[in-house]
This record gives structure tokens, C-alpha cells and sequence, in this order.
């Protein structure tokens, strides 16, 4: 469960993505992290399956969206 003090992005799940962002994390990163599936809203008033990445400052997320090639496609 996402801790209620963390900074968090949502991204829609695709093929792998979940694995991939953890990797890249654990490679580029030094703090506190949570990644986890939750269900998102979409534009057109359904629903999707997203992944939740969450930090505990908000400096990594920010550097996070930044730097991460995975996200260039969402």
C-alpha cells in the first residue's frame, strides 16, 4: 500500500513497464520507493488498469519523470 506521505505518478499499464520502471529505480535511484497496480480513470469515462510509482521525497519523483526513458511513451 502507498504510503500517505509519499509523491506518486500514475502511468497505464502496459506489457513489462512494471518490471522495467523497478529496474531502472533500483539502478538510478537511492531512496524510498513504492510501485504498485491501481485502477485509473480514464478521459473517456472508463476505467484502466494503471501503475502507481511513489517516492518518499519529492525531488526523485520529479527526477524520476525527468530522466526515465521508459515514460517517453506515456
Amino acid at each position: 500500500m502507498l504510503p500517505p506521505h509519499f509523491e506518486y505518478a500514475s502511468f497505464p499499464l502496459s506489457y513489462n513497464l512494471e518490471r522495467s520502471i523497478e529496474k531502472w529505480i533500483v539502478d538510478n535511484l537511492k531512496g524510498r520507493y513504492y510501485i504498485g497496480r491501481d485502477i485509473g480513470v480514464k478521459s473517456d469515462e472508463g476505467i484502466e488498469v494503471v501503475i502507481k510509482v511513489g517516492f518518499e521525497t519529492a525531488r526523485e519523483l520529479s527526477y524520476f519523470n525527468l530522466a526515465c526513458p521508459l515514460l517517453k511513451y506515456h
